[in-house]
């Protein structure tokens, strides 16, 4: 199982200080942090996109290629990569091109994003958000996997005789999980493609997220991929770790009542009495983790939320030495105690390539010489034989 955090990129006001961190000042923040997360003994680190402010996460891909020069083991990853605004062509170019630089040590979770003034920015209709998740990605998930992909649909140009470069490392799609907080359909497209589902549940009660989950395991096995045990799933949270409870709330709650998403509504109290938030001591934050296991079944990735709300950079990478000194190795070994042997691994790069190659050598794609387009009829690499004829929208 991975244990990692995400950072939704928010620049927030701290309401102690009363100090707002530069763009500049966050952004190598967050360097610290995501270094700090390996450093500490953690696997994962997400980061959110976002085009508006108080967020400066506009280019994933950028900042996530530095953090994986300057890591050795850290896999990092995107918690939300926007299906919908973005062009799926350049999805698959710069996360093909990350899984290179990180050496496979990369994948992503896909959504809708739920910013709505972001759709007409780039030239979308939120009121098509839905559908536009799910042709993107059907072309995303081909583009990784077919040399050449003849394409027409509703929402972009048509593609004809289409490569996408670089060709995913190893010839193998970055894994990819679909991440949502209210729509079944996202969980069955998650479930068809037999792809990763990410339940982000920081806000809502579990039972809702549990009625989700357990629709994607269903559906995976209806799809044929496997077992309901089969099942790759991955779940959100929110923790805030002190030597004791009290001292936890005491330094947590100026910064819960001040959060621009969940400040002046509920105490902190009662939200985490309804949520995933867990703000106490080790031990509590262990065992309120550990419910997760028995509402949602095995999982393979854990992320924490600890970076937002105005937190200054000095009690985040804090909070990371308590969750990777102390909190992680007891979820490790509990969680490896309770797991059915028959439940899914996590889907490394490594994995993946040993599934579609065996003891082979993995195949790493040669252009022909003298390409300049894909339509002449003949496959752009030297190891494809095929004859192809691309396809022209009347």
């Amino acid at each position: 199982m991975q244990f990692g955090i995400m950072s939704v990129s928010d620049i927030t006001r701290d309401p102690i200080s009363g100090n707002t961190p530069s763009e500049a000042e966050r952004i190598s923040g967050i360097v610290k942090i995501a270094t700090k997360a390996e450093e500490v003994g953690l696997d994962v680190f997400a980061i959110g996109e976002h085009h508006n402010p108080p967020f400066f996460s506009s280019s994933p891909t950028t900042l996530l290629a530095h953090i994986a020069a300057l890591t050795e083991t850290l896999t990092v990853t995107t918690s939300t990569t926007l299906i919908t605004t973005n062009d799926p062509v350049r999805i698959a170019e710069e996360y093909a091109m990350l899984q290179h630089l990180s050496g496979g040590r990369m994948d992503l979770m896909l959504g809708r994003g739920n910013t709505a003034p972001v759709y007409p920015w780039f030239g979308q209709d939120i009121r098509a958000g839905l559908p536009l998740a799910l042709e993107n990605y059907n072309l995303l998930h081909r583009l990784w996997r077919e040399d050449v992909v003849d394409w027409e649909g509703e929402y972009r140009t048509p593609l004809q005789g289409f490569t996408s470069t670089p060709r995913p490392l190893d010839d193998v799609p970055p894994f990819v999980w679909h991440g949502s907080i209210r729509t079944p359909e996202i969980a069955e497209q998650a479930a068809f493609y037999g792809n990763g589902y990410f339940a982000n549940n920081i806000f809502w009660p579990k039972g809702h997220y549990k009625r989700l989950i357990d629709f994607y395991r269903q559906r995976f096995e209806h799809y044929g991929h496997g077992t309901k045990k089969d099942a790759i799933i991955g779940v959100g949270g929110q923790a805030f770790i002190g030597k004791t409870s009290q001292a936890a709330k005491d330094q947590f709650r100026p910064y819960f009542d001040a959060a621009p998403v969940y400040g002046h509504g509920p105490s902190m109290e009662d939200f985490s009495d309804q949520t995933p938030l867990s703000v106490g001591s080790v031990q509590e934050v262990i065992d309120k983790t550990l419910t997760f296991q028995q509402s949602f079944g095995d999982y393979q990735r854990q992320l924490f939320l600890m970076d937002h709300a105005g937190m200054p950079l000095g009690m985040v990478l804090d909070q990371l030495e308590l969750l990777g000194g102390e909190v992680v190795p007891v979820l490790r070994k509990e969680l490896d105690a309770r797991r059915d042997p028959e439940s899914a691994v996590v889907p490394t790069h490594e994995r993946l390539v040993a599934a579609k190659y065996g003891d082979a050598e993995p195949r790493q794609p040669r252009p022909n010489a003298n390409r300049g387009d894909n339509v002449t009829g003949a496959s752009p690499y030297q190891d494809t034989d095929a004859e192809f004829s691309a396809v022209y929208p009347a």
